[in-house]
C-alpha cells in the first residue's frame, strides 16, 4: 500500500483535536518512520498528547523482524533514540513490546525504572505479558497500564490476565479491538500484495469461511443499532471497565471519525450479553500470529 505521510499526519492532528490523547506507537513502527511522524503532528502541542511507545523488537533495514532485545542497556539505548525521533524530553508510557526468556522482566523494568528516575519517562508499562510477568514486574515497579490484544474476537486476557490487573490496580489497554479488521465485516479472502493479514490463521482457508459466518452476527446487531461492525466491536471494549482503553489504528480522517463515534453508542446490559454469548472466548478460528511468532508473544 502506498504510504501518505501527511494524511497520516492530519489524522494525528485531528484526533488530539477531537480530545483524543492517548498516542501508542513503537520505535520499530515502520523502523523509526511512524516515531518521526508522530513528532511532526505533536509539534507545538506536547501537552494534548500522552506518548505510549514500545521498545525492544530488532528489524533489518528492509523491514523483517530478527528478534528482541530488553538487557537493560539496551532499553536505555532505545529510548534514547525514541526522544530524539519524538522530540520531546519524556515518554508518558514506555514498555518492552515483547518478553524474552533469556533476559529476566525485572532487568528489563529495572532500566525503565532507571528511566522514570532520570525524568525520561513517566509511568511503566508492559505489552503481550503473561499474569506472573506482571506480578514479577510490578515488585520492581509499579506497573501503569498492560497492552495486550483484547476484542470480541480474542478474550483470553479474561480468564487470568484481567483479573490480575484489576487486582493490582493496572488499567489494560487493549489492541487490535477490531482483529486487524476481521470484525469490520469487511474481510476479503484476498489480500495486496505486503498485506500482513495474509499470513494471519484467522484470514486462511477455512478459519477465514467460519470466522465470516461468526462476524455476520455482529452485522446484523450492528443494523439493528444503526451502526457499523466496526463500531460496535470499538463499543464492546469501552463497555467492559473504566480501566480499559481500546487503541484503534487508523492512517485516515474518515476511518478516525467512524472510530470516534463507536464511544456514543449506548449499550444495554442485554446488547453486552449478547454479544458477549455470540463470541465466547475461542470462537473465532485460528491463532492470533503465525505459528513462527509464537515464541514471541504471550499466547
Amino acid at each position: 500500500a502506498t504510504r501518505d505521510d501527511a494524511e497520516s499526519v492530519a489524522t494525528i492532528g485531528q484526533a488530539l483535536d477531537a480530545g483524543v490523547n492517548l498516542i501508542d506507537t513503537g520505535d520499530f513502527y515502520g523502523v523509526g518512520h511512524n516515531e518521526l511522524l508522530v513528532a511532526q503532528a505533536i509539534r507545538g502541542r506536547r501537552d494534548d498528547a500522552f506518548l505510549s511507545v514500545k521498545f525492544g523488537a530488532l528489524r533489518t533495514p528492509d523491514g523483517g523482524f530478527t528478534g528482541f532485545d530488553g538487557r537493560p542497556n539496551a532499553v536505555k539505548n532505545f529510548c534514547a533514540y525514541s526522544l530524539v525521533r519524538l522530540g520531546v524530553d519524556t515518554i508518558d508510557l514506555y514498555q518492552p513490546a515483547r518478553t524474552t526468556p533469556e533476559v529476566p522482566i525485572e532487568d528489563t523494568v529495572g532500566a525503565v525504572a532507571d528511566l522514570i528516575a532520570e525524568g525520561k519517562v513517566r509511568y511503566l508499562g508492559l505489552s503481550e505479558v503473561n499474569a506472573d510477568q506482571i506480578r514479577r514486574a510490578h515488585a520492581v515497579h509499579p506497573v501503569t497500564a498492560v497492552q495486550v490484544e483484547y476484542s470480541l474476537a480474542t478474550r483470553f486476557i479474561e480468564s487470568e490476565i484481567l483479573p490480575t490487573l484489576r487486582e493490582l490496580g493496572i488499567g489494560l489497554v487493549g489492541y487490535g479491538a477490531l482483529s486487524r479488521g476481521l470484525l469490520t465485516g469487511s474481510a476479503a479472502g484476498s489480500f495486496a500484495p505486503g498485506d500482513f493479514r495474509s499470513h494471519l490463521p484467522r484470514f486462511s482457508g477455512d478459519n477465514l469461511e467460519r470466522n465470516r459466518a461468526r462476524v455476520a452476527l455482529l452485522e446484523s446487531m450492528a443494523a439493528e443499532k444503526g451502526c457499523s461492525p466496526s463500531q460496535l466491536a470499538i463499543a464492546w471494549v469501552l463497555a467492559q471497565g473504566d480501566d480499559v482503553v481500546p487503541i484503534v489504528g487508523t492512517t485516515n480522517r474518515t476511518r478516525l471519525a467512524e472510530n470516534l463515534a463507536a464511544a456514543e453508542i449506548d449499550l444495554s446490559d442485554a446488547d453486552l450479553t449478547r454479544l458477549a454469548e455470540a463470541f465466547p472466548d475461542g470462537a473465532i478460528a485460528g491463532d492470533r500470529y503465525p505459528a513462527e511468532h509464537a515464541g514471541i508473544i504471550a499466547r
